[in-house]
């Protein structure tokens, strides 16, 4: 019980460390990837894997996510968390945490897009009822998403809104805190 604890308390540090302030400090991932260690070297992970699944879920997590994260459409602590993720639910868990998150962060990619679409509209009205042009001597018309004088985006990073992309390292850990729930639910049957 208590090494579910562990994994819960670790998860739920993520997801607000990534909601809050879309950054995962080192010492998180270091911790939760050596509590993950420890617990399946000594027998009592909550997943119920041994250290080869660990160290083969460790190695995936890391290989799956990073050619993401080198064209820029992920963040390093994407990575670093979906391999400690790796370590701590094995190598067999990977995939369906990976889909979970994935169809979750397409619901929030659609949801900040029905967002910005629907700011853009209410900027254009209020603008077009003033008659007013943008910088570049544009109207504003009704599918402009980028308030007036807004840099876009340098990088690839998904910005809408003025919003960074999903938090995906915390739909990542919410789908492996459903994981063992489920486990759970299960196990008591």
């Amino acid at each position: 019980m208590i090494n579910a604890a562990l994994f819960i308390s670790w998860a739920l540090a993520v997801v607000l460390f990534d909601c809050l302030l879309r950054r995962i400090p080192n010492w998180l991932v270091i911790a939760g990837l050596a509590v993950a260690c420890v617990l399946v070297a000594s027998g009592h992970s909550p997943f119920h894997i041994d250290l080869s699944d660990a160290a083969l879920g460790l190695t995936v997590g890391v290989l799956a996510l990073l050619p993401f994260y080198l064209i820029g459409l992920m963040g390093a602590a994407d990575v670093k968390v979906f391999a400690t993720l790796g370590a701590w639910c094995g190598f067999h868990a990977l995939p369906a945490l990976w889909i979970v998150a994935s169809i979750a962060a397409g619901i929030h990619a659609l949801y900040l897009l029905a967002s910005a679409v629907i700011a853009g509209r209410r900027m254009s009205a209020e603008s077009s009822s003033e008659s007013s042009s943008d910088t570049n001597g544009y109207k504003n018309g009704p599918h402009d998403v980028i308030a007036i004088g807004a840099e876009r985006p340098s990088r690839y990073t998904f910005i809408v809104g003025g919003r960074r992309a999903t938090p995906y390292a915390a739909l990542l850990a919410v789908s492996a805190i459903a994981s063992l729930t489920l486990r759970v639910f299960e196990a008591a049957r």
